[in-house]
């Protein structure tokens, strides 16, 4: 990047746009939203010159500004950008600028932006990159000047912040538990601060995930809409502020990063702390428009899964802990005969692993349970046409294992002592270089011993009382960046190794953790109608080739609902498709569908994993309609589900998202898994001629008007299929 001499730096991509003035001491953001267009000298003065608020009643007699760095000395009462103190002192920052770099070009672009603390001896740098989607990342570094006072500064928080306009009136994000991840809550945005902090060590099962505000009412179509992600895989912090005199001219601010522990980061002279990033995006198209950059964003990214993502077949559900190398190996031969591609072996392989309660941490293959190792099973899998995947959990340790009667102090807890067990597990301290060393030549040798192509990575508990050392210092934030340089050395010495970050479920769903893996396991929750829900709003972030979505039994695991394997087949479709399931039990007519299905996800997985996520606005909560339509607009596949009862007969005419309204499509209904049980004498007109592959329609027809869709009974979907007419 490039010294800049300009007062007003625009950044623009993709139809958004993010301008900064360069005042003093300390720059202002002008905007953050839609494109402005291209700027001439007078528009950006004009800019400029309409940034400046009012001077309020018994206020600053000057304007207050929203700087890039807001904190009290801006006359800034909210959040500030950062706060901590030096030995007690040092506790008002007060910012100047001490440089700017920048790169523009036609995809986005770049501004730093340097500041210096002179009290406190902080050098601040934050950087806002504009990535070709729209989205914009924000990252900070502070640094303690190698002449500074010798004594640590206490960081205590650092926050990114960017303001939303008054218009942005309703605040959407997400909480859940174990096997209901990514439940969706609203509110209206009032004064105060609506803030969500996460403790858990990891985002976890109640993550706020992606925070979004937009004006009232926000739908997946339609209404503007500002969000933010912050990409950590530890503690966090989200906020949503609106303070009566406002953010300068603008009404409130966005804000998030890693939540801190007090004690956790003390700065020494020429010490540096790195913020982790905090991903913004805005659209003037609804949550969809949203989802559209950062799948865009994920899809830019130079180690994103390039392959076809090939169907798994996971032995959880299938076996549990009951490892019986003949049955497994019935397992893989069934697999592979239904289409299966990546055969992973889970939980119970382990030395004394018979249950949860022993064996985390001794990663080393039960010879008592596979005498001969997993070679005569990874061998048979790979003969089949299959790849071998393997499950671990290397973060955790049962108390009841070798590992933790040989190093009790590699168990991550206050000098006092472990706490509670959490599945009748505790956490390894990864910080100490031994753990680390230990894990990385366990999964190495495991790695190269038995070829294996993908590691489930699970993460069953969450971190309480992470300190370390005779002082009890805190360690939850060395714990994650542990973590990454374990992920990111594995990666280096086996290149073509794939990993799926597990944590309960979905408990680490986070652009951080999937800078390191290639897929995440949205949840322990194979139940249909559950699913529905988790997969739609996971999609809010992540695009379906990296979620993992199986075929689970009936009854459900986790629910004890039973549905029909059509129901179950189509939502495990629009994802990354595996089976969780002991198929060696099925019937010839489920392992009939078991084979179309695959099949017809070969089909269809370039469209599935290449095309935009689409999801309509109904008025009715027990119908969804959502589906993934090429980016050109000529081939759509669509799920039209019912998970409950309605009090309406007819649903009514449904427009298709998405589609080009100048093309015609054949409109075909998919049969490869059958039909789903319908709720009516006889179906709509054009379902027939759609089952038949005899129906082509306008595209003005199906996005303006849309189709009378058919009743169908709870817990039933049918696949649509348009492809652009000859």
């Amino acid at each position: 990047m490039a010294d800049t001499t300009a007062r007003i730096v625009p950044l623009r991509a993709a139809g958004t746009a993010f301008v900064v003035e360069l005042t003093e001491p300390v720059p202002r953001v002008l905007h953050w939203g839609a494109d402005l267009g291209p700027l001439s000298a007078d528009d950006l003065a004009a800019l400029s010159l309409t940034a400046e608020p009012a001077v309020l009643n018994n206020s600053l007699d000057a304007p207050r500004r929203f700087t890039v760095w807001p904190t009290e000395a801006d006359g800034w009462a909210g959040t500030p950008a950062h706060h901590g103190h030096l030995d007690g002192g040092a506790a008002a920052p007060r910012l100047t600028t001490t440089g700017t770099a920048v790169r523009q070009d036609a995809e986005g672009g770049e501004l730093a932006v340097s500041l210096t603390d002179a009290a406190a001896g902080l050098d601040i740098t934050i950087t806002y990159r504009l990535a070709p989607s729209g989205v914009l990342a924000v990252r900070s570094e502070i640094t303690r000047q190698p002449d500074a006072d010798p004594a640590p500064y206490d960081l205590a928080q650092v926050t990114a912040l960017l303001p939303l306009p008054r218009r942005a009136g309703e605040i959407l994000d997400f909480t859940g538990k174990w096997s209901r991840e990514r439940s969706p809550q609203r509110r209206l945005l009032a004064h105060g601060t609506h803030t969500r902090d996460v403790r858990r060590g990891k985002p976890g099962l109640d993550s706020p995930y992606l925070v979004a505000v937009g004006v009232p009412g926000f739908g997946f179509r339609e209404g503007e809409v500002w969000g933010l992600h912050v990409a950590w895989s530890g503690d966090q912090r989200y906020l949503v502020e609106q303070l009566p005199e406002g953010a300068g001219v603008h009404a409130a601010v966005l804000g998030g990063g890693e939540l801190l522990r007090a004690g956790e980061v003390r700065l020494a002279p020429g010490d540096t702390h790195r913020t982790p990033v905090c991903h913004y995006a805005w659209s003037g198209a609804g949550l969809d428009g949203l989802a559209d950059r950062f799948h865009a964003l994920l899809r830019d990214r130079p180690g994103h899964p390039r392959r076809p993502r090939p169907v798994i077949l996971n032995s959880w559900e299938a076996v549990y802990f009951d490892h019986d190398p003949e049955r497994l190996l019935r397992l893989a031969d069934r697999a592979a005969e239904v289409g299966v591609e990546r055969f992973v072996l889970d939980d119970g392989w382990f030395r004394g692993r018979r249950s949860d309660r022993a064996g985390l941490g001794d990663w080393t293959v039960d010879r008592e349970v596979w005498p001969d190792g997993l070679t005569p099973l990874a061998g048979h899998v790979r003969s089949l046409g299959m790849e071998f995947g393997l499950w671990v959990e290397p973060e955790m340790v049962n108390l009841d294992s070798d590992l933790a009667r040989e190093h009790p102090d590699w168990v991550l807890a206050p000098v006092s002592g472990v706490g509670p067990a959490a599945r009748q597990q505790h956490v390894l301290d990864l910080s100490h270089p031994g753990v680390v060393a230990h894990l990385l030549g366990a999964l190495d040798a495991l790695i190269g011993e038995y070829g294996i192509a993908y590691l489930k990575w699970d993460h069953n508990r969450e971190v309480h009382e992470a300190v370390n050392g005779p002082a009890d210092r805190p360690a939850a934030r060395a714990q994650v960046e542990a973590l990454y340089r374990l992920l990111d050395t594995l990666r280096e010495r086996h290149p073509a190794l794939e990993i799926e970050s597990c944590a309960s479920g979905g408990g680490r769903v986070d652009l951080g953790i999937l800078a390191r893996t290639d897929r995440v396991w949205a949840s322990d929750c194979n139940d249909p109608v559950e699913r529905q829900s988790i997969q739609r709003w996971t999609g809010q972030l992540l695009p379906p080739e990296l979620v993992g979505a199986h075929v689970g039994p009936h009854p459900s695991h986790t629910t004890a609902r039973v549905s029909s394997d059509t129901f179950r087949l189509a939502t495990a479709l629009f994802g990354h498709p595996g089976i969780e399931q002991d198929i060696t039990r099925c019937t010839p007519e489920e392992l009939a569908r078991l084979t179309a299905w695959t099949a017809l996800y070969r089909e269809v997985r370039p469209l599935l994993h290449g095309g935009r996520t689409v999801r309509a606005d109904l008025p009715d909560d027990a119908t969804l309609l959502h589906g993934v339509v090429a980016h050109d607009g000529t081939a759509a596949l669509y799920c039209w589900a019912r998970v409950a009862t309605s009090p309406e007969g007819q649903p009514g005419r449904v427009p298709l998202p998405g589609l080009d309204p100048a093309l015609r499509y054949r409109v075909r209904v998919r049969t490869d898994i059958g039909l789903p049980s319908f709720h009516q004498r006889s179906g709509p007109a054009w379902l027939t001629e759609a089952i038949d592959d005899r129906l082509t329609l306008p595209g003005t027809l199906l996005t303006a008007a849309g189709l009378p869709m058919p009743q169908l009974n709870p817990e039933q979907s049918l696949l649509i299929e348009l492809r652009q007419a000859d």
